[in-house]
C-alpha cells in the first residue's frame, strides 16, 4: 500500500508518520517512510537546491522541473521497488503536493504538470492520501517555533519565506484535490492537538 501524506508548512506530517509507522508495524506490517523531496542521494541534493531561502528567485518552471526530476529518481529507486516487494510506503509529500504549490499557487499548466507525471512515472497514484489542515497562519507560526527551537534545519525555509497569499493558494488547491478524489483523500483537522490527529489517522487506517 501506498500512503502519502500532504500539506502546507507547519501540519505536522512528519511528526503523524512517525505515529502511523508505529502503529502499522504493531499491526505487522512491513513499511518504509520517505519524502519527496530527498527520498533518494540524488534527492537530497535536489531538496537542497530548491529548500534554500538562496534559491528565492529561482524560476517556476526550474522548480517545476527539479521536482520532477527528485520524483522520477524517488518512484524508481525507492517507491515501486519497495511496493512490489510487498512493503507499505509511507511517502511525505508526493504528486498532490506539485500540482498545489506548482499548480495552484505558481500558476503553471495544470495539463503539463499532469503529462509530465504519466510520462515519468506512469501515473502512479497513491492509495490513501491524508491531508493535514489548517490555516496558514496558524501552520507557519508553528513551523518558525520548530526552526527557532531548532526542531527544523534552519537552511531549508525558501517556502516558509514565501508571501501568505502564497500558502493560501496551496491550502486551496490541496483542497480542491481533496474535493475532486474523495475516495483516496482524508482530510484531517491539523489544528486539533497531536493526539486527536494521530488518533483521526488511525481510525482511517484501521
Amino acid at each position: 500500500m501506498f500512503i502519502t501524506f500532504e500539506g502546507i508548512e507547519g501540519s505536522g506530517k512528519t511528526t503523524q508518520i512517525r505515529h502511523a509507522l508505529e502503529f502499522l508495524k504493531q499491526r505487522g506490517k512491513d513499511c518504509i517512510v520517505t519524502r519527496e523531496p530527498g527520498g533518494t542521494v540524488t534527492g537530497q541534493k535536489i531538496r537542497a537546491i530548491l529548500l534554500d531561502p538562496e534559491s528565492s528567485g529561482i524560476d517556476p518552471s526550474t522548480e517545476l522541473l527539479l521536482y520532477v526530476a527528485d520524483r522520477a529518481e524517488h518512484v524508481n529507486k525507492v517507491v515501486r521497488p519497495a511496493l512490489s516487494a510487498g512493503k507499505t510506503v509511507l511517502c511525505d509529500r508526493y504528486y498532490d503536493a506539485t500540482i498545489a504549490y506548482q499548480g495552484y499557487a505558481r500558476g503553471l499548466d495544470m495539463d503539463l504538470l499532469r503529462k509530465l507525471h504519466r510520462l515519468i512515472i506512469n501515473d502512479l497514484k497513491p492509495d490513501i492520501t491524508f491531508l493535514l489542515d489548517l490555516p496558514p497562519e496558524a501552520g507557519l507560526s508553528r513551523a518558525w517555533k520548530q526552526i527557532e527551537e531548532g526542531e527544523r534545519a534552519g537552511i531549508e525555509t525558501r517556502f516558509e519565506k514565501e508571501a501568505i497569499a502564497f500558502h493560501e493558494k496551496v491550502r486551496e488547491g490541496y483542497l480542491e484535490l481533496a474535493r475532486l478524489e474523495p475516495g483516496r483523500f482524508f482530510v484531517i483537522d491539523a489544528l486539533k492537538n497531536e493526539d486527536d490527529v494521530r488518533q483521526d489517522i488511525i481510525k482511517v487506517l484501521s
